[in-house]
């Protein structure tokens, strides 16, 4: 019978009177000293980040954190009506929809990005492999992911506020450079302007960052989090979702007007 495998995480652990976390003593080393937006650095990248990458990081995290009424935002805010004794219920439930297209886009660009340039130090034609990128996803039927906005037109003030930073902390390298030429190419050949978005540029910041194309979205869940948190305490204060529900059930049952 084969040995079982010792179950074991680096991650955390703790004795009678410290808890470790990343190799780091949470009440000494951490406590005090280290920002949110740092821990998160230190939980996805097994480090604490110097200091420019942690402006960087910071930057990109915030940006998703509130965003108004979106789909994720109005779940938990009903959710939360229907359960008001769970809130953890409300911001799983808004938590839920971050996918493909809201919030989770990041990963997609991240993936597109990653994918095209598995060793960025390798040589390589950045305007060559963004005719690749456009020409697959025509081909598949599919968006490029990560340009254009329905609302933020004709420019998402958010990207260029994104990179303008990480270019002031170095890290304007070769995944910013292809998201930026992805962008040019395809509002080319589409004849429309589809400048790089929040989720395009965090997509290409987070690589250059190495963070793994996988895990890109969970800036974005962490972020988001926040946020639905906010939403949650506004709707206990001045509650809509109640409105909203017997707005939508007034237009849909009308059947004979």
């Amino acid at each position: 019978m084969a040995k079982r495998k010792a179950i074991r995480t680096d991650i955390s652990w703790s004795t009678e009177d410290t808890i470790t976390v990343k190799g780091l003593n949470l009440c000494t080393d951490i406590m005090g000293k280290v920002s949110l937006g740092d821990m998160a650095f230190l939980e996805m990248t097994d480090r604490l980040p110097n200091e420019r990458e942690s402006r960087l990081f910071n930057a990109l995290a915030v940006i998703l954190v509130e965003h108004g009424l979106t789909p994720s935002a109005l779940v938990t805010r009903l959710t939360l009506a229907g359960a008001p004794e769970a809130m953890q219920a409300a911001v799983g439930a808004g938590l839920a929809g971050l996918g493909s297209v809201f919030v989770g886009s990041m990963e997609d660009a991240a993936h597109m990005l990653q994918a095209k340039l598995p060793d960025p130090a390798a040589p390589h034609d950045t305007a060559a492999l963004a005719r690749q990128i456009v020409d697959e996803h025509r081909a598949a039927g599919k968006s490029v992911p990560g340009i254009g906005h329905h609302i933020h037109k004709p420019v998402d003030p958010r990207a260029p506020r994104l990179f303008e930073i990480a270019q002031e902390e170095g890290f304007s390298g070769p995944y910013v450079a292809l998201m930026i030429a992805v962008a040019d190419e395809a509002s080319r050949r589409l004849g429309k302007s589809l400048p790089v978005n929040a989720t395009g540029a965090i997509g290409a910041v987070a690589s250059e960052l190495a963070i793994p194309w996988n895990i890109v979205r969970g800036i974005g869940v962490m972020a988001r989090a926040i946020g639905l948190v906010a939403h949650v305490l506004e709707e206990i204060r001045d509650p809509m979702a109640r409105e909203i529900k017997a707005m939508v059930e007034e237009q849909a049952t009308a059947h004979f007007r």
